[in-house]
């Protein structure tokens, strides 16, 4: 589990096990990371992805749109999973939480607004 104080509570996932996760191989996961389906970030060398980004065996459907429009705005691959994991003032909850609560709408809102 990652311990950094103030971010939502996930588990760093190797690439391998991702793969395992969703029942993929790994260079279909890597499919995934470069359609922004999913995002990673080298955590102690290795490419990692936060298992709250895997919902059900499959990436989070909302994860997409908003990791492309992160991107948009300029944050590089860690400053996204940061500001997703990190509690956002105007949305009562850190973005993920919010994604996974069906909030999408609102986290883009938010998003778009830091532009």
């Amino acid at each position: 589990m990652d311990e950094t104080p103030g971010t939502y509570p996930t588990e760093w996932l190797p690439l391998p096990d991702v793969a395992e996760a969703i029942g993929e191989t790994v260079s279909r996961v890597r499919r995934l990371l470069d359609e922004r389906a999913l995002i990673a970030s080298r955590r102690d060398g290795v490419l990692k992805v936060p298992s709250v980004f895997i919902v059900g065996g499959r990436p989070l459907s909302s994860l997409r749109g908003t990791a492309i429009l992160l991107q948009d705005v300029g944050f590089s691959e860690d400053e996204a999973i940061d500001w997703l994991l990190t509690p956002e003032e105007s949305l009562g909850a850190a973005p993920i939480e919010s994604l996974l609560a069906g909030r999408k709408a609102e986290v883009r809102r938010v998003a778009q607004a830091l532009a």
